[in-house]
């Protein structure tokens, strides 16, 4: 595989189920040029290699049995369209599983941008729009700010499978490493 074709990756949850309806896999992508003031994931900004994947050593390595979809986060994902763009037909075509992408762009600059427009063409649902800590999502929905608005491409979701159980989980890996995942800190700080 060419090395364009790999992706930088900050972190991978195998199984979460604050990051979107049911079981999912989701894929954080290190780089975001945003740095929005109060992101939940700031160590995803800077623009550095941290783990370079390819779509099939990222299902070998970390899919789990059961889930129904990947989540890919950030970071920004567009900003490695290439291989967001391999994921996500992997994801659909390889393992039949449903897509949602977090996204600081604006959909109407990805519609714009044919590089990057073709992307959805594989996405199910794409939340878009910056995280602005002033606007911080009051209720269960799965986003961290009122301002970031669901795109649904296709029948397969609507708005009520984006209320969670929770806003945020803990989960213990193997090794004892605590990851913290979701829309809002544990402690109920913003996030």
């Amino acid at each position: 595989m060419a090395e364009k074709d790999l992706i930088n990756i900050h972190s991978v949850i195998p199984l979460s189920r604050v990051n979107g309806p049911g079981a999912r896999m989701v894929v954080f992508f290190q780089g975001c040029a945003r740095r929005c003031p109060g992101c939940f994931n700031p160590r995803t900004h800077p623009i550095e290699t941290v783990s370079l994947y390819s779509p099939e050593e990222l299902f070998e390595e970390h899919l789990a049995a059961g889930i129904e979809g990947i989540t890919v986060s950030g970071g920004e994902p567009f900003l490695q369209p290439r291989g967001l763009l391999l994921l996500l037909k992997a994801a659909r075509e390889e393992y039949g599983l449903t897509t949602v992408v977090y996204t600081g762009f604006d959909y109407g600059e990805l519609r714009a941008r044919q590089n990057l427009s073709c992307v959805l063409d594989h996405v199910d649902v794409l939340v878009d729009g910056a995280f602005d800590r002033t606007r911080k999502e009051p209720t269960l929905l799965a986003r961290g700010s009122t301002n970031q608005r669901f795109h649904f491409l296709n029948g397969t979701y609507r708005i009520e499978d984006f209320y969670m159980p929770g806003k945020a989980e803990i989960i213990i890996r193997e090794d004892g490493t605590v990851v913290e995942t979701g829309f809002s800190r544990i402690d109920g700080s913003a996030a």
